[in-house]
């Protein structure tokens, strides 16, 4: 366990997108922090919170585009990779981008927690410190484990993560601030946790 340890946190950002590019549809992988991150693939549930989101983005913001399992190069100082579950950006603003876009003008990355074991460290502690690092606006986290929405906003390039985080209740409604500027209405999450 401890050479497999030492040796991701020695793992290139090459190495790691060879191995990326060859892993099976059933996984998706990341590097964040030195180290590797398994997804595994998302339950319909999660799918029906990320369809959700979309259409309520679209609604109150039609000049924008969601995309799901977008890779961003995030971690500007240690080279990390990210696909978050979402990331809202202005139109068309990933044509000609590659399989591992920069964050610069990124609006959003969107995470909806899964049931497995690393969720706390990956989506509640490096996630937001990686995306607040790379500059990246917003973190909408919605965490079916604990049936809460945080909004962390107003990133710190200096020392990672972000400056303001609100949490809401599901059931609440919850304000999303610039630049996107929209109001959920969390109601309906609660039909989506086990």
């Amino acid at each position: 366990m401890t050479v497999m340890a030492e040796r991701t946190s020695q793992m290139s950002v090459q190495e790691f997108e060879t191995i990326a590019s060859t892993a099976p549809e059933t996984v998706t992988l990341e590097f964040i922090n030195g180290r590797i991150g398994v997804k595994k693939v998302a339950d319909g549930d999660h799918d029906t919170i990320v369809a959700w989101l979309a259409r309520r983005c679209m609604q109150a913001r039609p000049d924008l585009d969601l995309y799901q399992g977008r890779g961003l190069r995030v971690e500007a100082y240690r080279e990390g990779r990210a696909k978050p579950d979402a990331v809202v950006v202005p139109e068309a603003h990933f044509a000609g981008h590659g399989e591992w876009a920069d964050p610069a003008g990124v609006l959003m990355v969107v995470a909806v927690t899964s049931y497995d074991s690393d969720t706390d460290r990956r989506d509640r502690h490096e996630k937001p410190a990686a995306y607040g690092q790379s500059g990246i606006p917003l973190y909408l986290l919605i965490d079916r484990d604990s049936c809460i929405v945080t909004v962390h906003s107003n990133p710190d390039r200096q020392i990672g993560g972000y400056r303001d985080v609100h949490t809401a209740k599901f059931g609440e409604k919850v304000l999303v601030p610039g630049p996107m500027g929209i109001e959920l209405d969390t109601e309906i999450l609660k039909n989506y946790v086990r």
